[in-house]
C-alpha cells in the first residue's frame, strides 16, 4: 500500500486529477470557456469607465450617451451569466467526484477484512466518508474553479490596468505576492489544524454511536451525568479547532484589507503626482482605479487558495489509504470454485493469532469434522471456539496450517464459491432497519414468497410474526430492537434455512432463547441442519447431546475429542462442564 504521509502534495493531487477528475475534463474545460467570458466581461467593465467619462462626462457626447450604458448592462449580464454557468457545471462535477470517492471508499471497506473493520472504530469510517471527502470534493472543485476564474479575471484586469498606464500597473503588482506569501503560511497553519479536527470529529462520532448503541446501559447505571460530562469534553475539543480553523481563515481579511489599503494609498498619490505632470488623464485613471478594485476579489481568492488545498490534500491522506488498503484476505489467481459433494471439514495444524494480540489464539489445531453430520466444539470463554468457525469462511486466515473441506483447501478456492456454501448463525444476531421480510430476504434475493414463508414457519418465527400488524412487512428496527432476543435469533435461523448451504456454523444459537421456545428452536435447528455438515458452539445440553462428536477446546488447543459418553469418562474439562450444566437445569 502507498504510504501517503510520505508522498508530495502534488503526487497527491496528480492522484486524485488521474483517478476522479481526469474523467470530466470535457466539462471542466467548460467551466473554464465560460470563465474566460467572465474574465472578458469583468475586464471591459473597467475599461467602458474610460470612454464613458471621456465621452459623456469631458465631452458631453450625446452620440454615445444611450450605447456606452448599454454596452455596461450588457457586460454586467454576461458577467452574471458566465459566472452562474461556470459555478453550475463545477458543482455537478464536484457531486459526480464525491460520488466516486465515496463509492470507492465504501467498497473498499465493504471488501476489507474482518480485522481491520475490527482494529478501527465506525465512526472514524464515517467520519472519513463525510467530512474528508467533502474537503477533497472542495479541492476538486471550488478550488480549480477559483483557479481558472479568479486566474483569467485577473490577467484580463491587469491588461486594462497596464493598458490604462503601466507605472501605475507595476506598482500593484508588487502586492500580489506579498498577499500570496501571506495565505501560504496560513495554509499550513489550517492543514495541520484540519488534521486534527477531523480527528476529533471522528472520535466524537464514535462516542455518539456508542452512547445511541448502549443507551439501556448507560441508563440502569445511571451514568447520564458521566457521559454529559465526557461528552462536553468532546464537544469542547471539537469547538476550540472549529475555532482554530475559522480564525485562521478570518485572519486573511485584515491582512488582505490592510495590503490593499497601502496599495490604493500609494496608487493614489503616484496617480496624482502623474495627473500635475499630465502624463496620465482623469478618464484612465479612473479605468484604472476600477480594474484594480475589481482585481481585489480574485487577488483575495488567489491569495486564500492554498486554505482549501491544503485542506483537501490533508482529507486525501486520510480517505486514499483507505481507498488503496490491501486485503490481507485474498484468493490466488489461479483460484477455481469450491466443489462440495460431502462436506467434510478438516483442520491440519492450524496456527492463529490476531494483529493486535501477540498470543497465539490457536495452536497447532487439528479437527476432522465429519460431513453430514452435528460436531460441538466444548470449552470455557476465549479458548478459541468461535475463531474455529471464523477461520471456515475466512474472515481471518491462519497464520500457518491449512483448512480443507472434501480436501480442497479453501485457500485454493475462490471466496466467493467459498461463502456461498456456509450458513451462520451467531450469538450476536445482525438485523437491519428494514422489514422482516427483507431481513429473510437478505440471504437469498430469489428466494420466492413460498419459500421466505416457509423458512419462518421451519424456524418458528411466523408464531410472532403473523401476529403483528404488518406482519412480513414489519418494519423491526435498528438491529431489530423492536423485537425480542429470541424472536430475532428465530429470524436468523430462518436466514440461514433460505440460504439452503451444505455447511452450517452455529455460535451460541440458542443462547438468547427461553426454555419455553428452546425445544421448539431445537426442532428448527435440527431441520436446519439434517443432512448437512455443522458444526455448534453452544452450552446447552440439549444440543451438545444431539452432537455426533464432541472437541474440547482449551486455551486453543484439542485437549478431547468423542461422543458424550466418551468424553464424561476421558476429559475432566467436559466433566466439569456437564456437571455445572446439570446444576444449571
Amino acid at each position: 500500500m502507498v504510504r501517503f504521509n510520505y508522498m508530495s502534495n502534488f503526487q497527491i493531487i496528480k492522484r486524485l486529477y488521474t483517478n476522479y477528475t481526469k474523467k470530466y475534463l470535457k466539462n471542466i474545460l467548460i467551466s473554464v470557456f465560460f470563465s474566460v467570458l467572465l474574465a472578458g466581461s469583468t475586464s471591459s467593465i473597467a475599461y467602458l469607465l474610460d470612454p464613458a467619462i471621456n465621452e459623456l462626462f469631458i465631452k458631453q457626447s450625446n452620440t454615445l450617451v444611450y450605447i456606452i450604458p448599454a454596452f455596461i448592462v450588457l457586460a454586467f449580464a454576461l458577467k452574471g451569466m458566465s459566472l452562474y454557468f461556470a459555478k453550475i457545471i463545477m458543482i455537478n462535477v464536484a457531486e459526480e467526484v464525491r460520488r466516486d470517492i465515496q463509492t470507492d471508499m465504501f467498497s473498499s471497506l465493504i471488501h476489507a477484512d474482518t480485522q481491520l473493520i475490527d482494529k478501527e472504530h465506525s465512526g472514524k469510517f464515517i467520519t472519513n466518508l463525510s467530512n474528508d471527502v467533502n474537503m477533497i470534493t472542495g479541492l476538486l472543485s471550488t478550488a480549480i474553479l477559483n483557479l481558472f476564474k479568479d486566474s483569467l479575471t485577473l490577467i484580463g484586469l491587469l491588461t486594462v490596468m497596464f493598458y490604462q498606464n503601466w507605472k501605475l500597473s507595476l506598482i500593484a503588482i508588487i502586492m500580489i505576492p506579498l498577499a500570496s506569501f501571506a495565505a501560504k503560511s496560513l495554509g499550513k497553519r489550517i492543514s495541520k489544524v484540519s488534521t486534527q479536527q477531523m480527528q476529533r470529529a471522528a472520535i466524537l462520532t464514535s462516542y455518539l454511536i456508542e452512547i445511541f448503541k448502549n443507551h439501556k446501559l448507560m441508563k440502569i447505571f445511571q451514568k447520564e451525568k458521566y457521559e454529559k460530562t465526557r461528552a462536553n469534553e468532546f464537544i469542547h475539543n471539537l469547538k476550540e479547532l472549529n475555532k482554530k480553523i475559522n480564525i485562521v481563515y478570518v485572519r486573511a481579511s485584515p491582512i488582505m484589507e490592510f495590503l490593499t489599503g497601502i496599495m490604493i494609498a500609494i496608487l493614489i498619490f503616484i496617480s496624482a503626482k502623474l495627473v500635475v505632470k499630465n502624463e496620465l488623464e482623469v478618464n484612465n485613471f479612473f479605468s484604472f482605479l476600477a480594474a484594480m478594485m475589481l482585481a481585489y476579489q480574485p487577488v483575495r481568492s488567489l491569495a486564500t487558495l492554498n486554505i482549501t488545498v491544503q485542506q483537501g490534500i490533508a482529507g486525501a491522506r486520510r480517505v486514499l489509504p483507505i481507498i488503496d488498503k490491501e486485503h490481507e484476505i485474498k484468493e490466488k489467481n489461479d483460484a477455481k470454485d469450491l466443489s462440495i459433494s460431502e462436506g467434510q471439514i478438516t483442520f491440519e495444524n492450524v496456527k492463529f493469532k490476531y494483529l493486535k494480540d501477540n498470543n497465539e489464539i490457536l495452536n497447532s489445531i487439528n479437527l476432522n469434522i465429519p460431513a453430514g453430520q452435528m460436531t460441538a466444539l466444548v470449552g470455557h470463554s476465549g479458548a478459541g471456539k468461535s475463531t474455529i468457525l471464523n477461520l471456515i469462511p475466512r474472515f481471518y486466515d491462519v497464520g500457518s496450517g491449512d483448512i480443507k473441506i472434501d480436501n480442497q483447501s479453501i485457500y485454493d478456492a475462490k471466496i466467493y464459491s467459498l461463502r456461498e456454501k456456509i450458513s451462520l448463525v451467531s450469538q450476536d444476531t445482525t438485523l437491519f432497519d428494514d422489514t422482516i421480510k427483507n431481513n429473510i430476504l437478505y440471504a437469498n434475493s430469489d428466494a420466492s414468497d413460498e419459500e421466505i414463508y416457509n423458512a419462518a414457519k421451519y424456524s418458528f418465527a411466523d408464531e410472532f410474526i403473523n401476529q403483528l400488524p404488518n406482519k412480513f412487512d414489519t418494519l423491526i428496527g435498528e438491529n431489530g430492537v423492536r423485537l425480542s432476543g429470541g424472536e430475532k435469533q428465530r429470524i436468523s435461523i430462518a436466514r440461514a434455512i433460505l440460504k439452503k448451504t451444505p455447511i452450517i456454523l452455529l455460535d451460541e444459537a440458542t443462547s438468547s432463547l427461553d426454555a419455553d421456545t428452546e425445544s421448539k428452536i431445537q426442532e428448527a435447528i435440527n431441520f436446519l441442519t439434517k443432512g448437512r455438515t455443522t458444526i455448534v458452539i453452544a452450552h446447552r445440553l440439549s444440543t451438545i447431546l444431539n452432537s455426533d462428536k464432541i472437541y474440547v477446546i482449551n486455551q486453543g488447543k484439542v485437549v478431547g475429542e468423542g461422543k458424550h459418553d466418551e468424553l464424561l469418562s476421558s476429559s475432566d474439562i467436559y466433566k466439569n462442564f456437564y456437571e455445572k450444566q446439570i446444576k444449571r437445569s
